[in-house]
């Protein structure tokens, strides 16, 4: 049973993949034997994770990619094919949910990089990469490969404060079975549906009033920790998902 979750041989990026739960995936999928593609906006912190895939026995590559340029989403597909030939996973995990102090206050331009890096990365990316893993291998055959996308609990329960970053991961929904659809059958895409979890950007958070929040708004009454993704990744990343395509897969605590 082990096997179904082997990803020896394959290669996967991972979008902001240099903290957080992009970390712990990379991490994760290396250690099962991937090669991985660590891309995220400072090129520095993903060479550092880099490092740690290489520690593992893997090849790595860092790239420093903003997810809401489109010449970004092209240079970081074009270097990773160049680099190890075919990509077999994406991971779109980047995102962004900065904070407001009311929706009337919300610029333009804040509006735009919400939408930009949370819809338009995993879009374009998606759509290079999917091109990609859909074209014949010189035996003939497709080689295939799976698109996992990142959303969030708030794609159905945004908060006040994440109304903008809540639409965007709604559509990331959409995209994820729009994706499936277009890409069947030989690329599967899913979709992680996160609830909290205690990243770094939870450092941001007044603790004491989550903790109490949690008790009665989670089934499992906690927060969730980083390394409680990887299981959903592995699944979504490796054959033992081989008949699941245009899911949501929620890993949230369980909602009340």
């Amino acid at each position: 049973m082990t096997d179904l979750f082997s990803l020896e041989g394959k290669t996967a990026i991972i979008t902001g993949g240099s903290r957080g739960l992009g970390r712990e995936m990379a991490l994760a999928f290396a250690e099962r034997g991937a090669n991985i593609i660590v891309a995220s906006r400072k090129v520095e912190n993903c060479e550092t994770v880099a490092n740690e895939v290489r520690a593992l026995g893997r090849r790595a590559l860092a790239i420093g990619y903003h997810a809401a340029s489109w010449s970004d989403a092209e240079m970081l597909a074009t270097a990773s094919i160049a680099e190890f030939g075919h990509i077999d996973i994406l991971v779109n995990n980047a995102g962004m949910s900065p904070l407001y102090s009311s929706l009337v206050d919300v610029t333009e331009d804040l509006y735009d990089k919400v939408l930009g890096v949370n819809l338009k990365g995993p879009f374009r990316l998606s759509a290079l990469l999917g091109t990609h893993m859909t074209t014949k291998n010189p035996d003939g055959n497709v080689r295939g490969g799976s698109i996992i996308n990142v959303s969030s609990i708030a794609s159905s329960r945004p908060s006040p404060n994440e109304v903008i970053y809540g639409a965007a991961k709604a559509a990331v929904n959409n995209l994820t079975m729009g994706l499936a659809r277009t890409y069947a059958p030989h690329v599967r895409v899913n979709c992680i549906v996160p609830g909290p979890f205690l990243t770094d950007i939870s450092k941001a958070w007044d603790m004491e009033r989550f903790n109490k929040a949690a008790k009665t708004g989670y089934m499992l009454q906690r927060g969730g920790e980083p390394h409680e993704i990887v299981g959903a990744a592995l699944y979504l990343a490796s054959d033992a998902s081989s008949y699941t395509t245009g899911t949501m897969l929620p890993v949230d605590g369980g909602p009340q």
